[in-house]
């Protein structure tokens, strides 16, 4: 019997092992791909909004070469939080479900079988991208995850999305050789878009470096083209790759298995008590991004940290 599962083995995951071992209790934190899966994700030359100290948990100082951390320098920090503190983690092991009866949870994986007195859901959301739902997006040529600019030189790309992803890709692939045009839902770019790289990507289109419709949308996907819809009509575009930058979402259909309630508004906000961070299913916590539901960019890192020693104070309160 564990006092705590916690499920998700990103850095607020971690942070939750960090706190649940300092308290002396028995945890293991499990994590369905690699150390921070999510991280490892991003794309290779991402840098974080974020300066180092402020991606710091358990006591670890992070110091990078610059004045912001990349994806690298994350990656072995968070490595090495984990090698310091010698956490309780399983890895490329999958939860596939959550049950509570008799006051304890059994936690079901696709290796083992678990129970405990209390689960945290430290999730991401960085899993279950949102799909265009168009003929053809089962294609090899359909991307919905960008790592780097290199395997695109020489191709036209169709890049999906209006918000800092999209743009990103977008620069960075024109600027790599690749042939650019970006389809957009809304008339005109996020407002959320970087203030420093909203005007590289307007300047680039109003040139027609970057080809760019908006009001548009993807209708299907073929090999060699694919066909928009744009307030003018159809078009069909030549096309060898389409990076769907369309966003990611938690995986709501786990959590409500696992007893999380959600409010009825357009966030599909998870009900919890924020001074706690208790679900409505006594002893199910939640920690980290998965917090603001589909409001993905309210929750990060450096502000989330704090989940970690708010959950096992309250665990140790009422529940040992």
């Amino acid at each position: 019997m564990q006092d705590l599962i916690i499920v998700g083995g990103g850095p607020i995951g971690l942070a939750c092992g960090v706190e649940a071992k300092k308290a002396g209790l028995k945890y293991t934190i499990i994590e369905k791909g690699c150390l921070v899966n999510s991280l490892y994700h991003y794309p290779l030359n991402m840098t974080f909004f974020s300066t180092s100290d402020r991606l710091e948990i358990g006591e670890v100082p992070f110091i990078s070469h610059g004045p912001k951390p990349n994806r690298s320098e994350a990656l072995e920090y968070y490595r090495r939080v984990c090698a310091t503190h010698q956490l309780s983690i399983k890895l490329y092991e999958k939860v596939q479900r959550i049950v509570k009866e008799n006051e304890q949870f059994t936690v079901v994986t696709d290796k083992d079988r678990y129970t405990a007195k209390a689960v945290v859901l430290a999730l991401g959301f960085y899993d279950l991208p949102y799909l265009l739902n168009v003929p053809g997006e089962d294609l090899p040529k359909v991307k919905h995850y960008y790592d780097e600019p290199h395997p695109y030189f020489g191709q036209k790309i169709v890049v999906i999305g209006a918000a800092n992803s999209a743009v990103d890709v977008a620069l960075e692939t024109y600027r790599k050789g690749a042939e650019v045009t970006m389809v957009i839902r809304e008339p005109e770019l996020r407002d959320s878009v970087k203030y420093w790289v909203k005007p590289d990507i307007e300047n680039r289109i109003k040139e027609g470096s970057i080809k760019a419709f908006f009001n548009s949308e993807i209708i299907s996907i073929q090999e060699k083209n694919v066909n928009i819809r744009t307030p003018e009509g159809e078009l069909q575009l030549q096309n060898d790759f389409v990076l769907a930058m369309t966003g990611y979402q938690p995986p709501f259909d786990f959590m409500k298995q696992a007893g999380v309630s959600f409010q009825q508004d357009e966030f599909h906000t998870p009900v919890y008590n924020e001074s706690t961070m208790e679900t409505t299913t006594p002893g199910l916590y939640l920690a980290g991004v998965v917090c603001g539901g589909l409001k993905t960019n309210k929750w990060f890192i450096e502000n989330s940290r704090e989940h970690a020693s708010i959950i096992v104070n309250h665990f140790i309160e009422t529940r040992t």
